[in-house]
């Protein structure tokens, strides 16, 4: 059995989602999205996304912290709040001794649908899929971060035998 905290992160929205493996059988645990006020100071709001990612790094004691990697799209200022968020995220994950992976879009898209090219809408179906979910999970940062641990889960037995 492998627990995956998954992580989408950003300033104000991060998703989450604890994803539980047994073999080729995954099931969600738990997910949802931190949300922080955009008129509230960034180090506040880095604050919160540190806090809530210990407390559920000590509530599901997960085997492996996964994290979307940063994407560089036109938006440079909103790159770098991403980084931030994902910072506070890792240093969380550090803080509790719990190791970390980092994925690319392409590389979840490509674990979750076959595809690295897949649509978010596509994602999410999958995602809901292959947890046995009733629905699609929602919101999408949630149904993000369920992919990314996901992800991990793919890989993590071929790890495990690795070393």
């Amino acid at each position: 059995m492998v627990v995956v905290l998954g992580i989408d992160p950003g300033t104000a929205n991060t998703g989450y989602g604890v994803v539980v493996s047994r073999g080729s059988k995954y099931g969600a645990l738990d997910g949802g999205v931190i949300e922080t006020a955009s008129p509230q100071p960034l180090e506040q709001r880095l604050a919160t996304i540190h806090a809530r990612v210990r407390e559920l790094i000590v509530e599901h004691r997960p085997d492996a912290v996964a994290v979307e990697e940063l994407y560089f799209g036109q938006n440079v200022r909103s790159a770098l709040a991403v980084g931030q968020a994902r910072g506070v995220v890792l240093l969380a994950a550090g803080m509790e001794g719990v190791p970390c992976f980092s994925y690319t879009p392409q590389q979840i898209k490509q674990a979750v649908c076959g595809s690295g090219a897949a649509a978010k809408d596509q994602v999410q179906r999958m995602v809901g899929a292959l947890l046995a979910l009733p629905e699609p999970p929602k919101p999408d940062h949630a149904a993000d971060a369920l992919a990314v641990a996901i992800c991990h889960s793919n890989g993590a037995p071929l790890r495990a035998a690795v070393g």
